[in-house]
């Protein structure tokens, strides 16, 4: 089995190219099947979003030839700049985008809208694997995680100012990174533990989320009776855990727009209306139940061609590739993704440069969180956020910049 193809003395990945392709043309022709419109006289024309598609991914080739073409160590020599100039391309767009769904994130350009966020993905997964492969001082070694996780923080502050709390979310995605470098797994235990108290406080009461708390440090408190230093520790976290159920509380109701507390209250199963504020989600598990075990067949999909599920060629796909191809094809679809990430993880193993190691982790949390939101969304384990299905969702910018992403990751590992 040929798995890399040989050019001069080096070799590029061929695995992850025909990842690559097949989640590309899965993507194509579930946009076509539901955005396809029997009446409209033109197949090339821009008013289809399959023809639209087209010229992205016509465009991706182009941009994916250039990048092997290019030298590999530019990207690291170009690293900070990248990420500074996506940054400021997102500081333009407060005053100068779009405002689409709710989110003021895209600048529009004729009839096409781009999103710098998708690309801002890309820089931040180069500036930290520049950042961690660089050598430091004792003093900058102390300090490496604070101003790690502050060069996310400033992405993450404008994208909140642009009212796009999904693609927010996503640079939270680094943590993979962060721990495969070194960062205590006690942060991730931390985090998941913040995050089930958020939602227990919002499911619950707050008192509740008091009692619950005080419950945990009184057992604690009798378990380490003897030693003072666990005490303090105790009452140090006891405190943390009430302040933080009382600014889960303020969070929520100040800082999260309607449509995002809608779809926390659906989510926790607080608010129950299937044919108005819980809509999308229900005609979603409609459309994946009803395609059983194999589907309908494509192009069969009764709740996708007749519209029942919004934004069915975008945030929406997994519903039509549900719809029409059953359990099956879902898990082949779930197989290619794990198999991308995956076949990402091992190349970034075997690298000798830390540049490239660190940026194959970074692409590979992208592409997973990417992955597994916009499924959990779709299914109903997680909340609605508005993120793409990477390689297969309708859009110029998410297909241009995860096509960056992976191509330069194929062209550092080909050096």
């Amino acid at each position: 089995m040929i798995k890399e193809v040989q050019l001069g003395s080096n070799e590029f990945d061929i695995q992850l190219i025909l990842y690559y392709l097949a989640l590309l043309i899965v993507g194509w022709i579930t946009i076509f099947s539901t955005s396809y419109n029997p009446t409209a006289e033109d197949f090339f024309n821009l008013g289809n979003a399959y023809t639209r598609q087209l010229i992205f991914m016509g465009s991706s080739f182009i941009i994916a030839i250039l990048i092997l073409l290019m030298k590999g160590q530019y990207y690291s020599y170009m690293a900070y700049p990248v990420y500074l100039f996506c940054l400021l391309l997102m500081i333009l767009v407060i005053f100068i985008g779009t405002e689409i769904n709710g989110a003021h994130a895209w600048i529009k350009i004729g009839n096409f809208s781009i999103q710098p966020t998708e690309f801002c993905k890309f820089g931040m997964a180069l500036a930290l694997a520049k950042f961690f492969s660089e050598g430091k001082t004792a003093q900058e070694k102390r300090n490496k995680w604070i101003t790690a996780f502050g060069m996310i923080a400033v992405p993450v502050f404008i994208i909140m100012l642009q009212k796009d709390m999904g693609s927010a979310l996503v640079f939270f995605s680094f943590i993979f990174l962060f721990y495969r470098i070194g960062l205590t797994g006690w942060v991730l235990v931390v985090g998941g533990t913040a995050a089930a108290l958020f939602l227990f406080t919002l499911y619950t009461k707050e008192i509740y989320a008091f009692a619950l708390v005080t419950a945990i440090f009184i057992v604690f408190w009798i378990l380490n009776r003897k030693n003072r230093k666990k005490l303090v520790r105790n009452a140090v976290i006891y405190v943390v855990a009430i302040i933080f159920i009382t600014a889960a509380n303020w969070s929520y109701n100040s800082m999260l727009e309607p449509h995002q507390k809608e779809r926390i209250d659906i989510l926790l199963g607080k608010v129950n209306d299937p044919q108005g504020k819980g809509y999308n989600l229900n005609q979603s598990k409609i459309a994946i139940g009803s395609g059983g075990f194999f589907g309908k067949g494509y192009r069969n999909g009764t709740q996708t061609k007749l519209n029942f599920v919004p934004e069915q060629h975008t945030d929406f796909i997994f519903c039509g590739i549900g719809e029409e191809w059953g359990f099956v094809g879902s898990l082949v679809i779930c197989a290619l993704f794990v198999g991308l990430i995956l076949r990402i993880l091992k190349l970034s193993e075997r690298q000798r440069d830390p540049f490239v190691k660190y940026y194959g982790y970074g692409i590979a949390g992208i592409i997973f969180f990417h992955f597994f939101i916009n499924i959990g969304m779709t299914i109903g384990l997680l909340p609605i956020i508005g993120i793409p299905l990477p390689l297969i969702s309708y859009g110029g910018s998410s297909l241009w910049a995860f096509t960056i992403m992976l191509f330069v990751f194929i062209k550092l590992d080909y050096r």
